[in-house]
Formats: structure tokens, sequence, C-alpha cells
């Protein structure tokens, strides 16, 4: 003090009072720790605390001992008065710049003594004092409100920012008084940094467009300190809903090792209006500290924020990020929310896995449960992340089995090397913690051949199609066979099986060389004798013992065109040519002839064509190309000759193509049958009628002659029967008069029954009979039946006169007639006739027995 003199001892003198009484210290392994008061005014070498009387070291050796004092930030901002012992004020603190927003400051320094040497931490706190006053980061707030802006609505303010702590930081808010609104300090409160502006009464912005208002904080300093800011509130017509986030607050919990880019959060702002009203962009607010926004970044459409720079969980364990969603109204208004992010710290250490023994390859047929390899595995971390698990992907014919940090790798399921000759396993080796880490291993195991595929055919027949006629040894087609299996195992031969082809052995017909498949004819085929035919081929391997498979081979032999097209109709020699004929008469597409023509091949190759090659006359005659008929294309004259000369050929579809060709000879007649007559044939006289007419006249004669002598015949019979039969014959009248329905039944089943041949009795089911019964009515009927009569049905018509007028009717159902044998008949079939005078009682009925 007494270099500062008498009179800066007076004036600091409280000062230093408060320093020795705010000087607590704790000495506990060599550490002490004092508190000072942040204080741009405090004077150089101002007293903080005696760090040698509180250490227990004599002041008088601290020069001899080198004693000195170190700090880890740089800066000197406190010096050691090595006379007495003392901790002096060096260098101005400033609170504020040392520890931004830290509710605590503190300053670490090391007091280092040598000989022996000695080190002591001595840790020294910076108190706040209320030097800062509350600044708003704005001194200027324009608020747009809708005017249909109902009272109670909320309007965000950010909140002023004071760099003390405790009570010297923003304690209070005041609004200049005003009738429509009204600031609401709950949010502020409970913590939060944002400011409520309540509407109090309906706005009206016909009344007031601009409403001016004064925000004023006032933090808690003795005597304190205040700071304002100009809020200008436009009153609009649209746009009366400002962007809502789904929560408040969002909490997330961050890896520290987390790449740039990671995504953070998906922030969700929600805007009821439409259009750009309901567009949301979204922004950092302004109170965020710049070193968080260096940080984070928030992307203005999607709302993501994501990681841009290196995290630290050592640094800082959380983040607090303020974000504001704007909408892109007429009048844009704001949500906000805080998403409070927690850095975790990361597992950053992957498990290893060493392979001990492979035992490769394996046999496909080892039994189940055969060990394959053997591992271990290591992980550098602890607890939780040192416990690892290990896996290999499913479906492989493997499993593992573990002993602590021992595995084996085993077998499971049968193995195939067809199927699988070698595996690529892949080992993942996971730890338990969170996010959990992994590594993998990869271990080839290979699988040996047996013997157990037989040779497979690439298809499961074969159909092979060779023209006829073709050279010896022509080349058919190549059987191919695989055989899974490797090696010897592999290889494939062919042969042909035993057989016979028309009574001749396979052999004789075809071949095939034993190690390529090549199949070859042995002969020529011919298609008009031999069409297909089949073989058996059988491919055996060169295992042990040998596996072999057979396929069908099914020949087919092609049709060439080795035939001529044949005429069987008309002919002709080399000498004369076919005669044919036509009347002179003759109109336009009168048929003359038709080629008629066979080819002995099939296919296109018997397809045939027909084409005038010569004519005397080239207008008069066609030829229909595939049919063959010959027409006229005109209307003969009275002055053409006697006879045209044609030559007709006859053309097959093949490749190339064959034909043959006919000469016709056309003569023309005055009547189609004076046709030009053979030159030995001479009629001796002449006749009115000619020969056709005559063979006609004789066979009608013939058959009328027949049909007489058939109906004379049959009228001889019938009356022979009639007199040999005549008591099986019936014959009877029924009048029906004005009777009961019951007198009516009986009468006719009396009348029937007595004239039926002996031993043949109607057997009546149901008889209606319906009428006024006001006339009386004759029926006659006659029935003859005869043992050698062709029909075996005899039936009763009826015999009513007029028709036309409808009336009642009687009806007889269901007659059953049965034999001397008691053997039933058909059923009595009765048709009516409704068709009767009304006065009439109708009985009108057909009725066919069949006899049995």
């Amino acid at each position: 003090m007494s270099r500062t003199g008498p009179a800066a001892a007076m004036r600091w003198g409280p000062v230093l009072r408060v320093l020795v009484l705010q000087a607590a210290w704790a000495l506990s392994g060599g550490q002490v720790r004092y508190s000072v008061p942040e204080e741009a005014k405090l004077p150089h070498g101002a007293f903080v605390g005696s760090v040698a009387s509180d250490l227990g070291v004599d002041p008088r050796r601290l020069a001899a001992r080198g004693a000195r004092i170190t700090s880890g930030s740089g800066r000197q901002y406190l010096e050691l008065e090595l006379g007495r012992g003392a901790l002096l004020v060096r260098e101005r603190m400033d609170r504020e710049a040392l520890c931004e927003l830290s509710p605590s400051c503190f300053l670490s320094l090391e007091l280092v003594l040598e000989q022996p040497i000695e080190v002591h931490n001595v840790e020294v706190e910076v108190l706040d004092i209320n030097d800062n006053a509350p600044r708003f980061p704005r001194q200027d707030y324009r608020l747009e409100i809708s005017e249909s802006a109902v009272p109670g609505a909320r309007f965000h303010i950010e909140s002023a920012q004071d760099p003390d702590v405790g009570t010297n930081s923003v304690q209070n808010y005041l609004l200049s008084p005003n009738r429509h609104f009204a600031l609401d300090l709950k949010g502020f409160q409970s913590g939060s940094k944002l400011l409520e502006l309540v509407l109090q009464q309906p706005l009206d912005r016909e009344q007031s467009a601009l409403q001016q208002l004064v925000l004023t904080a006032v933090d808690g300093g003795d005597p304190p300190k205040s700071g304002t800011a100009q809020i200008s509130v436009r009153v609009v017509d649209t746009n009366d809903n400002p962007p809502a986030f789904d929560r408040s607050t969002y909490t997330v919990s961050l890896l520290e090792n987390s790449l740039p880019g990671t995504l953070v959060v998906k922030l969700n702002a929600s805007d009821p209006d439409e259009g750009s009203n309901g567009d949301v962009i979204y922004s950092f607010g302004s109170y965020t500290p710049q070193k968080v926004r260096q940080l984070f970044s928030v992307d203005p459409h999607s709302g993501e924020v994501r990681v841009n720079g290196t995290l630290d969980y050592e640094e800082a364990s959380s983040y607090e990020i303020y974000v504001q969603a704007t909408d892109q109204g007429p009048v844009s208004m704001a949500g906000h929310c805080k998403v409070l992010v927690n850095i975790v710290d990361a597992n950053d250490n992957a498990p290893e896995v060493q392979l001990t023994s492979l035992y490769s390859p394996v046999p496909e047929d080892a039994r189940s449960g055969t060990v394959v390899a053997l591992m271990s595995v290591t992980d550098q971390d602890s607890g939780l992340n040192k416990q690892v698990s290990l896996r290999i992907p499913p479906g492989l014919p493997f499993t593992l089995n573990s002993f602590k940090n021992s595995y084996t790798l085993v077998t499971q399921g049968k193995l195939d090397h067809e199927k699988a000759a070698a595996y690529n396993i892949t080992v993942t080796a996971t730890d338990s913690g969170s996010p959990p880490l992994s590594s993998q291993k990869v271990i080839h195991v290979e699988i040996s051949d047996i013997n157990d595929n037989p040779p497979r055919f690439e298809e499961p027949v074969y159909s092979v199609y060779i023209p006829e006629n073709n050279p010896l040894g022509a080349f058919l087609c190549t059987i191919k066979a695989t055989d899974p299996d490797v090696a010897k195992n592999a290889y494939v031969s062919y042969s042909l099986l035993d057989g016979e082809i028309e009574g001749l052995p396979v052999a004789s017909y075809v071949s095939i060389k034993s190690d390529s498949g090549n199949m070859y004819a042995v002969r020529s085929f011919d298609y008009e004798t031999l069409r297909e035919f089949q073989v058996i081929v059988q491919a055996q391997d060169a295992g042990v013992p040998p596996l072999s498979s057979t396929v069908t081979v099914y020949i087919y032999v092609v049709d060439e065109n080795d035939h001529a097209p044949q005429i069987l109709y008309p002919t002709s020699t080399n000498t004369s040519a076919a005669l044919e004929m036509i009347p002179r008469s003759a109109y336009a597409g009168y048929l003359v002839t038709k080629i008629i023509a066979i080819d002995g091949d099939s296919g296109q190759n018997a397809w045939l064509f027909f084409y005038l090659v010569q004519t005397s006359d080239p207008g008069l005659f066609r030829i229909e190309l595939h049919t063959g008929e010959i027409r006229t294309t005109r209307k003969l004259g009275e002055d053409s000759t006697p006879t045209f000369n044609l030559t007709v050929e006859v053309r097959d579809n093949g490749e190339p193509s064959m034909s043959s060709s006919v000469a016709i000879t056309i003569a023309v007649v005055d009547r189609v049958s004076k046709i030009i007559p053979d030159r030995r044939r001479h009629f001796k006289s002449p006749s009115n009628y000619s020969e056709v007419t005559l063979y006609l006249i004789i066979a009608l004669s013939a058959i009328s002659f027949v049909f007489l002598f058939t109906i004379i015949g049959l009228s001889i019979i019938k009356c022979y029967r009639y007199s040999l039969y005549g008591s099986s014959c019936c014959a009877g009248c029924c009048t029906v008069r004005e009777r009961s329905p019951a007198e009516l039944y009986k009468q006719a089943n009396n009348n029937i029954d007595a004239r039926l041949p002996q031993g043949l009795k109607v057997q009546p089911h149901f008889i209606e009979v319906r009428g006024n019964g006001s006339l009386t009515k004759t029926y006659c009927y006659k029935a003859c039946l005869t043992a050698g009569s062709g029909s075996d049905t005899f039936m009763f018509y009826n015999t009513c006169g007029p028709t036309g007028t409808t009336g009642p009717s009687a009806v007889v159902t269901e007659r059953h007639l049965t034999g001397q044998s008691g053997q039933s008949a058909q059923n009595l079939i009765i048709l009516r006739n409704d068709s009767i005078t009304p006065n009439e009682v109708r009985l009108p009925w057909l009725m066919v027995c069949t006899v049995l």
C-alpha cells in the first residue's frame, strides 16, 4: 500500500476491505481459491490475497525458491509480490470478456516453487458487478398487426441482453402506457428470452394505422441500469396468423463426433394462412450467439438444423439454438422456438476380430457341427462399450459358438459344392456402446467336391429338323449336358442307347461323338418313307461310381421340293391332247373344265398354281390361279373357230419350283349332247329321241311298276291279317248324352274293354268329363291289334264336326294297358280338341296305346 500513497489507500480502503472479506480460501492438497470483483478502475497492484500465508510458505524464501505465477490463458491478469507473498491485480479484468455467458468465471493459476519443486493450484473467481446496461438486439422493432387480430393476441419481442449475471442482469420490462397493448412477463419470469406483447383491445386501421411504443428493460443493479427499444406497430388488413412450431422447445441428443451436415432436428412450423402468407422461412433468432451460428445451420425452407462445425463435448455439453419461422405474407409474422442440443460422449473404439485357426477346404459331405475356424475378439473400450457380440449373415450353412471372448465357426446344415464352391463369410463384431461400433472380418472357406450330381441336359427334349435327301454324315445337332461337379466328376461322355427304327438299329440312322455330343446322319433320309423318329442319348460322367442321365432326341425329316405336280385330269399324251367341249351358246364365265392335280410333297411345296402358258385365242379363256377352273371370258361369236388349243402349266410353290403341263383341245358344238364323236363310233339309224331320254323313260316306267306292285301287295297282306285276327279288332260307338260324369266314365270303359282283344285290358287311372249335357253326341271308334302288325300302337280319333267355338270338354288321362303276362305297357296318351259347339258334351281325345 505504501507504493500507492496515502490518498490511494484512503480511496481504495473500502474496496480492499471487501476483498479481504471476500477472500475465501481453502487449503486442501496445495490449492487456494480467491474472489475478486471485476472492475475496470482498480489500480495496478490491488491486493487479492496472501498466497504465502494461505499456503504456509515463508514469504522471505519466495524469491530464493524462484516463486512465480503461471496462467493457462496466456495473459497475466494477476501477479505475485515476492516480498510479502501477496497476489495482486496486474491488468484490468472484464468478466464478460473472460467468461462470456458462463454463470461463474474462474481464473486458473499455478504457483511454482523450486528447490524442491512445488506446484500449488490457485483459483480466482471474478465476481460480476453491474457495469453493463441492458441492450436490445435492435433499437427499433417494427410490428405489422392485422386489424382482425382479436384481444388476447400475443406478439413476440426479443428480450434485451445484459452481459452481467445474477441480479445485475435484466430483471424487469416496462411498456409505455397505451390502451391497446400490454406486456406479459410470465415467459420472461420462467426463464424464456422472449417477451410477449398482448393485444388488449381490437385495432382499427382506419382510426390509427401506426402505434408507437417504448419498451424499457431494467436490470437489478444498484443503481439499476436500463435500455430501451422503439416498437412500431403497423395495422394491416391480412395475414393475421403467425407461424407456430409444433413444440416450443426441442431437446436433442447429439454425438460429439457427428460430422458436418448431420441432421440435428427437423423443425416444423405451420401457418394456417394461405398462399405466401402460409409459406414459412426459418432462420436464427437475432439473440442466438454467434458461436452457436458457426456450429449449426438452419435450412430456410425445410427447417432442418444441421451440424456446421466440429463439436466437442469437453468444450460445451449443451447448446441453445433460438430459431424463428417467418411467413411470406404481405405482413410477415414470426414464430419462435428453442432447440436444446445435448452433446453425448461417443464410443470411439471399434472391436477387432482375430482369426487364430482356419480348417479349409471342408468336404461338402461334412457333418453338421464340424469346426471350420477359431476366432478371438478384443475391444479397447471399457464398460458396456467393451462388451462385444459376433454375428454372421443369415442364410449361410454356418453358425457361431462362443465361450467368453473366443468363438468357433462350425457347419450347420448340408453343404453343396455345386451351389457354392466357396464362402466369403463376413464376421461382424459389434460392441454395446451407444451408438455401437462394429468391425468386420472376412473368412474364406472352400468346399471340396464329391461326385453327387448326374449330368444335366440343357434341354428336356431335343427336336432336330433335317431336310430330306441329306448327304451322308450331315450334322444334325449338338447335345449338351453339364455336370455341376468339378474335375473328373464333371467330365461328360455321350452315347446312343440301343434301339430299333423300323426294324433297323439306331446306329444305322444316326451317330454321336462321345466327347462333344455332336450328332450326325448315317444315311440319307426320304420324307415320303420316313418322316420322324426318335433316339435316346445317354450322358455319363467319369466319377466313381459314375452317374448318368438320358434325353430323347426327336428327329423330323423336312420335306424338300423333289416331286413335280401330277395332273390327274384331263390327261394328254405326247401324240394327242385332252379333248373338252363347250356349246356355241356359252356365256361369259362358262366353266369349260377343271384341272385336277396333286403333288407328292407337303406344306408349301404342295401348293399348286395354274397358269395358261399357251392359247390359240388369248382373250377368250382364263384359268383360276388356285382352283384350276378354265372359264370363258366372253360369249362365243357365231363365226368362232370350231376348236381351240390350250396349254396349261401346273406349278408348285417349292424353291425352286417344279411344274407339269397338259395340252387341251376345246371343241365348239351346237348342243352339249352332240359332242364330237369318236371316229370309230357310227349311228346306224337316226332317232327323234336321244339315248339319255330313252333311259329316263325306261327308269320311270320301272319305278311306277314297282310302286303299284308294292301297293297291291300291302293291300292283300292287310286283308289277310284282318280275316286272320278279326277278334282282335274292336269297333263301336259311344253315345254321350246328358248324364252324370260317373255314368259317362262307366259307359266309355265298358265300350272300350268289350272291343279289346282277349288278354288286353285297359285300366283307367283318371277320367274327367265336363259339359252342360244339353245335347247328345255319338262317337264311333274302331281299333285293331294284330300280332304281326308293324306298329305296336292303336289310336282313337275324335270325329267331331265343326270347330271354332270354345266350350266344355271331357278329358281322359292315363289309361294303363296290361297284357296276359301282367307286364305294364306305356301310359295312355290323350290329346284334347277344344274346338266343338258349346251345346255338346265334349269328349274329344286322341289315345295312343303301346302294347308290350
